[in-house]
């Protein structure tokens, strides 16, 4: 891949969207993990017939899309059921992101990935940039933003990679407990870091 990678990641709640919102507005291209995960098991794909063929029918709901609630109380249920599923996806988005990555035509392009050091996906990446909130923060944040309980956040949280080890992983840190105008005045000067970084590797 030629083009610049950055890749872009934060725990549930602490505000990645809002950077790769403001990246997007300056003309930078976005591949988005979470959105590719959803692609490949979208109606018609590979991924959801391998799913139907694996579980039977009744994973699917009316419309004939993925029940995801279902599947996933069967893989935190069963953790070879789980490994299955990882085996069929993985592969399938990682590839989708390599050939947007390999498409994008912005200065650089950005990789936004919720577990982009859990799944190694930082491999990609030239430069890696955290946005970081205090726990506490995510978890007042999540709980208000998805209607869902204190106790489910924590879930998610204890499932993701630790505070600790994404700051240390990280190339850069952005600190996104303040007010909104001054990480954006960050997420700008980082942004012109990067386009610089950019043209030097070309």
């Amino acid at each position: 891949m030629s083009n610049w990678i950055l890749g872009l990641t934060g725990g549930i709640g602490a505000g990645k969207t809002l950077v790769s919102n403001h990246l997007a507005s300056l003309g930078i291209e976005i591949v988005d993990a979470d959105v590719i995960a959803r692609d490949v098991v979208a109606i018609g794909s590979d991924g959801l017939n391998a799913i139907e063929q694996h579980f039977g029918k009744t994973i699917l709901l009316d419309d004939g899309s993925l029940n995801r609630a279902k599947l996933r109380d069967i893989i935190f249920a069963d953790s070879e059921q789980k490994s299955w599923l990882n085996n069929l996806l993985h592969p399938l988005i990682r590839q989708n992101i390599t050939e947007q990555l390999t498409n994008a035509n912005s200065p650089y392009v950005v990789l936004s990935a919720p577990l982009l050091f859990e799944n190694k996906l930082d491999a990609l990446c030239d430069h890696t940039l955290l946005v970081d909130v205090p726990v506490e923060v995510q978890l007042a944040r999540t709980a208000t933003r998805d209607s869902v309980s204190t106790e489910q956040v924590k879930n998610i949280i204890a499932a993701q990679m630790s505070r600790e080890d994404k700051l240390q992983k990280a190339d850069s840190v952005l600190d996104n407990h303040r007010d909104i105008s001054s990480v954006l005045i960050d997420v700008e000067e980082l942004h012109h870091a990067f386009l610089q970084q950019a043209e030097i590797s070309k």
